[in-house]
């Protein structure tokens, strides 16, 4: 049965992801902000959802790369 871990060449690239994806994430984040400022809602709601999954992606992301630590 394959490994349900990281392989140790991918640690480095996963944790380059987690990166990106958490600094898109703020980007993402100062947009909703800004929208929600200006009261376009709809706009500022897509953007949270967004935040949310990229969010969630950069915690599976940690917690792979926590487990193999």
């Amino acid at each position: 049965m394959a490994s349900q871990h990281p392989e140790p060449s991918e640690l480095s690239e996963l944790s380059s992801i987690a990166s990106s994806v958490e600094q898109i994430g703020r980007r993402v984040t100062a947009l909703a902000d800004a929208a929600a400022a200006a009261k376009r809602d709809e706009v500022a709601a897509n953007l949270i959802a967004v935040e949310r999954a990229l969010l969630g992606a950069v915690r599976r992301l940690e917690r792979m790369l926590a487990s193999r630590r």
